[in-house]
């Protein structure tokens, strides 16, 4: 009899931890409709909304100082030079998940960024991007059930993923893929053509 009720309580009490898990993971998913629709920190530390970019084509990267693909931010201030008039933007997202390649504070990071490749697109407060700390527009960006196309986990740092004006995830680009390569600037001018399109229609 004491047995069974040991298993009963047991089963219960996985039960509730099962269950609190899962509305721990799915309710940043199942509330946002937008990767816009989440309100963060700048690198300054500042709230800010995401919604302020919707109307613009926006790149999303995970940043890190000391990864061997650091160079990136050359290119993506690149790109973002080229574009930015025409309406485009880059959202940096510091983060210390791969081999602790971000150890920095954010305003060591914002130093490290201006003083060496003259970074002028915005930056934001470190987060975390993958694991039970992932920062909840993170976990949008990677969830199957809010970017089905471009899910999966983060698996290193300058992971890309572009958003056209209405905050939709239109592509999603590895580590090793420049942001200044063909096939990234093909992406951009395409959703900004897109947009243009819909605009003038």
């Amino acid at each position: 009899m004491m047995f069974m009720q040991f298993v009963m309580v047991s089963f219960i009490g996985l039960v509730v931890m099962f269950t609190a898990n899962c509305s721990a993971d799915e309710s940043p998913d199942t509330e946002a409709v937008s990767a816009l629709n989440f309100e963060v920190k700048d690198i300054d530390e500042n709230d800010v909304e995401l919604s302020k970019y919707k109307g613009k084509v926006v790149m999303i990267v995970n940043v890190a100082s000391k990864c061997g693909f650091v160079g990136q931010y050359e290119a993506l201030q690149a790109t973002y030079d080229k574009f930015k008039d025409k309406g485009f933007m880059i959202l940096g997202f510091p983060a210390n998940n791969f081999l602790r390649q971000e150890p920095g504070t954010n305003e060591e990071i914002k130093s490290f960024c201006t003083l060496n490749y003259n970074v002028t697109f915005d930056m934001f407060a470190k987060v975390s991007v993958k694991g039970k700390k992932i920062a909840p527009i993170y976990r949008f960006l990677t969830s199957r059930k809010t970017n089905p196309d471009f899910k999966g986990s983060i698996k290193w740092n300058f992971t890309k993923f572009l958003l056209n004006r209405e905050g939709k995830v239109v592509a999603r680009f590895g580590t090793r893929t420049k942001p200044d390569s063909d096939k990234v600037m093909r992406a951009v001018e395409a959703a900004l053509a897109e947009d243009s399109e819909k605009n003038e229609s």
